[in-house]
């Protein structure tokens, strides 16, 4: 896993009946307390959510939400919430999120939240991806179509000069 969560420790044999596998407990685990980049709840034109890295139940850890500057000190938000919404601004902004248990780091995760501009020019590219695809598609439908027409005129062709 990557920071904390949960794992099952399994068993693969001397399981009772017939199973291959069973659990035998689930655990608390931790790993990489950098988590990388994560990917929002929900997103949409104008607002996003993103959450923190957290198990349940989500109150026994204290989560610090960070606005990350280029070049200068991150900015602490007064927000300590596993998750936490964002509605878009005219400029990219990337926050991090430190998940922390009795004063220690034990996770963290980061988001780049577009600006509403940027949402509006990926929007505008995957559509036109979509015709581009669309275009290329009706070519071959064509070129299949026309190929199929002159095929069956030539094996008709065929067929009644060997009847003549």
């Amino acid at each position: 896993t990557i920071g904390i969560g949960i794992r099952e420790v399994l068993l693969t044999s001397g399981c009772p009946g017939t199973e291959a596998k069973c659990i035998v407990r689930v655990e608390e685990c931790r790993g990489p307390v950098d988590c990388g980049w994560g990917i929002p709840i929900s997103e949409g034109l104008a607002c996003v959510k993103m959450p923190c890295i957290y198990i349940a139940p989500e109150n026994r850890f204290k989560y610090v939400w960070k606005m990350l500057i280029p070049n200068k000190t991150a900015h602490i938000l007064p927000k300590d919430s596993a998750i936490m919404e964002v509605c878009r601004d005219t400029h990219s902004v990337t926050f991090q999120c430190e998940t922390q248990e009795n004063g220690n780091k034990i996770a963290s995760v980061k988001y780049t939240v577009y600006a509403t501009t940027e949402m509006e020019t990926k929007k505008s590219r995957r559509i036109e991806r979509g015709q581009s695809r669309r275009t290329m598609t009706d070519a071959i439908l064509v070129f299949c179509l026309v190929t199929g027409l002159i095929v069956t005129v030539g094996v008709i062709f065929a067929i009644v000069f060997m009847i003549l």
